[in-house]
């Protein structure tokens, strides 16, 4: 394995030394390439230059900074690239959003853990992910794991808002829509959620308030953080057909004020209509079960199940909005696409195809027709 050789060593800052130590490590790592060139040039910058087996040679130039929030990213990242050099953000650590905006704007990038995405068409391409980082960033903002926090993203998120402008208050509002039991979350919760989804550049603000910016990168985030692990399931047998399920559900809601929904691949039945399963799944608040046991017919079973209801540890699951509901009066009984979304997603095998339909055919089309995806 052939070293690679740094004629010129930086005379920057020790940060801007860690990382061509790191960056030199990780080039001679691959026997073909060779570097000419390493040179601190001003401003926390590094000039690369890489030559390849079959003669092909890059410039990288290497911005190095100790910190970039992903919202500032765009703007910055417009105004500090060449035309004749491939650009590469470096920092302490990468956050999984800021690699993926310099995915979204054609940058390589680089932290000093050895992750990277190096990517000089036609001479290499390097990947790296996975080691720890060697200092861990300041925490900023708000968990989007908490019951609270999912509130304020489900109504943000929802299809039948992806053209809303909000106020914090009207977003408050929105986080106990179809939950007439429930207050709404605190101003306080929502307002350090946006500014959290503000410095990540998931939303803008705009004359009104602030409105979505990111959508499948918010969706996408959540999507990590989201756990199914809170929600006990239940196996149950019955003789009813969905159709009549659906009945039920919506008698149950409409007479006693039972809180119950089509969820997972059920509600995707209704949302993707490609989506097929065997099982009928639903939530059913833990208050209702006896109730919805009742007009089910069902009885339970600890094998050869055909109905999982799901008891969520928040009600927050049972959010609705508005357009979100499909036309049909069945289809009114189900889960927001959004939550039918995540809770796919976590489900793994063919939950992961379901979750798919459910974001091409229900998500992505209302975020394009909002101009947003």
């Amino acid at each position: 394995m052939n070293k690679a050789v740094f004629v010129n060593n930086p005379s920057g800052s020790d940060l801007e030394r860690e990382v061509a130590a790191r960056l030199q490590e990780l080039l001679a790592e691959v026997s073909w390439v060779h570097v000419t060139r390493v040179e601190a040039v001003g401003g926390g910058d590094l000039a690369v230059d890489v030559g390849g087996a079959d003669g092909g040679r890059v410039a990288f130039l290497v911005h190095v900074k100790s910190e970039l929030r992903p919202s500032a990213f765009p703007a910055w990242a417009a105004g500090s690239r060449r035309v004749d050099a491939t650009p590469v953000l470096a920092l302490p650590v990468v956050s999984s959003r800021l690699a993926e905006l310099c995915r979204q704007h054609g940058w390589s990038w680089l932290d000093l853990a050895g992750n990277c995405w190096l990517d000089a068409p036609g001479v290499l391409r390097i990947e790296r992910r996975g080691a720890p980082p060697v200092q861990r960033p300041k925490r900023r903002g708000s968990s989007l794991k908490t019951p609270a926090a999912a509130r304020v993203l489900r109504a943000i998120l929802s299809p039948a808002h992806a053209d809303r402008e909000w106020t914090q208050r009207t977003l408050q509002a929105a986080t106990c829509d179809h939950l007439p039991t429930e207050k709404p979350v605190s101003l306080g919760l929502v307002n350090k959620v946006v500014q959290h989804l503000r410095d990540q550049g998931f939303v803008t603000d705009v004359a009104a308030g602030l409105r979505l910016r990111d959508p499948v990168g918010l969706l996408s985030a959540w999507r990590e953080q989201y756990r199914l692990d809170d929600r006990r399931r239940l196996s149950f047998f019955t003789l009813s057909k969905p159709k009549s399920l659906g009945e039920a559900i919506d008698r149950l809601r409409n007479e006693t004020g039972a809180t119950c929904a089509f969820a997972a691949f059920s509600a995707a039945e209704r949302q993707a209509p490609q989506v097929r399963q065997a099982r009928t799944w639903v939530y059913v608040r833990a208050d209702h079960l006896e109730d919805f046991v009742r007009a089910a017919e069902a009885k339970p079973v600890d094998s050869g199940e055909n109905l999982v209801v799901l008891l969520p540890g928040d009600p927050g699951v049972f959010q609705v909005f508005g357009a979100s509901r499909s036309d049909g009066d069945a289809d009114k009984a189900c889960t927001d696409p959004v939550q039918t979304y995540l809770d796919l997603a976590k489900l793994g095998g063919r939950g992961e195809e379901a979750a798919k339909a459910i974001l091409e055919q229900r998500l992505l089309p209302a975020w394009r027709k909002a101009g947003l995806a």
